[in-house]
């Protein structure tokens, strides 16, 4: 399996017109766009021309995409270097579909428990059933994870609006002020602690959890009233009982699931607390129609497949350096931080997956805001600046209500934006225009260079009807699919992160070592007052 494009792809940047003038084209947008699950995407500006599509779909068949892409829903070891299954899309196939299986059990089931289990816990605490240990009703909820065990519940909770049940808090950093800035508005006898972790060891989440623990503790709760105030997602359960959580207050995970894939699991339960069980299910009923667009849907008329192959193209053969993801929906303003997880500790890999060093780059360096912000911070690189970029704009046709004329602004920027990065400005554009505001010659002459805009920037537009739980877990799986995509043109694979598991490795030595002067030979300092000097005399003793 190659990982560089083929000379063809190569071949075909050599007579490829600017953007402006393929935008002169009338029949562009008819022939560059495409609908599934609700979302439409308008490809048009993209720098790419209908024969180049095609020839981008012919490469993606020679490297295998399709015959992975119908392994992805079903039994398989996709994840070869863990030797593990990927089986995220399995989590939100709907019941009554046929029985998935697995090494001889019916994951389907296991899932289908898991999510009665899940339901039967959210409708206790939102309907004050479930009480603390001095008989009150529940509030607050304080989710400890990090990465995929925090980004999408945090990214859901905030994009549905606000909550109809508990208002749910977010702990992930491992910085003490992460924890006292949250703890210190919570009452601990009406909060509610979840702690994500599916081998209930990792770091960050568990010096969180402890120090929750401990204010508890302080606060005036005994070691056996904890479990009014725990539940658990993890594979743990004796880990957990260590803390004081009972068995039954653990909701479950599997190795066939990874973190940043995991949002459709029981990892989703502050979605089912803050906005109910039916809004969880809506979220999984978008996902699974965009599972179903990408299984089913013609590879020209493919969202995921088309969004990976014009990244593909953009990156490989345009040489564009980053993406850029803006969101014009307040909602959708921690996507962006989602999406940096899902795109680069899937695919940030230089190694195929038969172990070869890859031939060419990998990855997608995604970083982005929300739309109008980013108009008043980042956009001017975007428009001036020299690293060729691609980007994606994400608009929704109906914004909040009572409000129309703030969603025309919004819309009216988010095209404009768009329209800037393809087209540009020229000098003699600008010049132009300074002439028709009453600029003298001379004036117009010596500005309009500083005005220039290169354009020439591809971008997509993803469009959907208003921001909700559906329309949300269609746009979470179509990147997901994206991913895969993506890996599978790559030829590396995209459900392994070794590099952050060397990061944890490491970060345990050093601590064990602070205050050592084997910290010192550890980080290849020459004496103790380097030490001192790089963290602090007070570190350092």
């Amino acid at each position: 399996m190659s990982q560089s494009p083929s000379v063809d792809l190569q071949a075909r940047a050599q007579d490829l017109p600017a953007l402006r003038t393929l935008l002169d084209d009338a029949t562009r947008l008819g022939a560059l766009h495409c609908e599934g699950a609700g979302l439409y995407a308008d490809f048009s500006r993209q720098r790419v021309r209908l024969k180049d599509r095609d020839a981008l779909l012919r490469f993606a068949e020679a490297q295998g995409l399709f015959t992975a892409r119908d392994q992805l829903f079903q039994a398989n070891q996709l994840n070869g270097t863990e030797e593990r299954a990927v089986l995220h899309t399995a989590l939100r196939r709907p019941k009554g579909a046929p029985p998935l299986w697995l090494e001889g059990e019916n994951i389907s089931e296991a899932i289908g428990e898991a999510l009665a289990r899940m339901a039967e816990l959210a409708d206790a605490i939102r309907s004050g059933r479930w009480r603390g240990a001095t008989g009150a009703s529940i509030t607050d909820v304080l989710h400890i994870g990090i990465g995929g065990s925090y980004l999408g519940p945090a990214l859901a909770c905030e994009a549905l609006g606000p909550p109809t049940g508990p208002t749910v808090h977010f702990l992930a950093n491992v910085d003490g002020a992460a924890a006292q800035h949250v703890l210190a508005d919570l009452d601990p006898t009406r909060t509610l602690l979840i702690i994500a972790s599916k081998s209930f060891s990792t770091l960050e989440t568990l010096v969180n959890a402890q120090t929750v623990r401990r204010w508890f503790l302080a606060r005036g709760l005994s070691e056996g009233q904890l479990k009014h105030h725990c539940v658990a997602v993890t594979t743990n359960h004796s880990a957990a009982a260590a803390f004081g959580i009972p068995p039954e207050q653990c909701l479950p995970l599997w190795d066939w699931v990874g973190g940043r894939f995991s949002l459709w699991s029981p990892i989703g339960l502050p979605v089912a607390l803050s906005h109910g069980m039916e809004a969880f299910q809506a979220l999984l009923g978008g996902a699974h129609a965009m599972d179903e667009h990408f299984q089913h849907a013609a590879p020209e008329e493919n969202l995921p497949v088309l969004l990976a192959l014009f990244e593909y193209w953009n990156q490989q053969v345009l040489g564009t350096q980053s993406h850029a993801f803006l969101p014009y929906a307040e909602a959708l303003t921690q996507l962006p931080a989602y999406l940096q997880q899902l795109e680069m500790e899937s695919n940030g890999k230089s190694t195929t997956v038969a172990g070869a060093p890859v031939e060419g780059p990998t990855g997608t360096i995604l970083w982005g805001t929300v739309g109008t912000n980013g108009q008043h911070a980042t956009h001017q690189l975007l428009h001036q600046g020299t690293q060729p970029f691609s980007a994606t704009f994400v608009l929704a046709r109906r914004g909040a209500q009572g409000l129309a004329d703030h969603h025309r602004w919004l819309r009216a920027h988010c095209i404009a934006q768009a329209e800037a990065f393809a087209r540009g400005l020229t000098t003699e554009e600008a010049e132009r225009a300074l002439l028709a505001k009453g600029a003298d010659p001379e004036a117009a002459a010596r500005l309009a260079p500083h005005k220039r805009l290169p354009g020439n920037h591809p971008s997509n537009l993803l469009i959907v009807d208003q921001v909700d739980a559906e329309s949300l877990g269609a746009l979470l799986a179509l990147h997901e699919h994206k991913v895969f995509c993506h890996g599978m043109l790559w030829g590396i694979n995209s459900f392994d992160q070794w590099g952050v598991e060397f990061g944890k490795v490491l970060g345990d030595t050093l601590y064990a070592a602070q205050g050592e002067t084997a910290l010192a030979e550890t980080l290849g300092l020459s004496a103790r007052a380097s030490l001192a000097a790089a963290l602090g005399d007070g570190e350092a003793r």
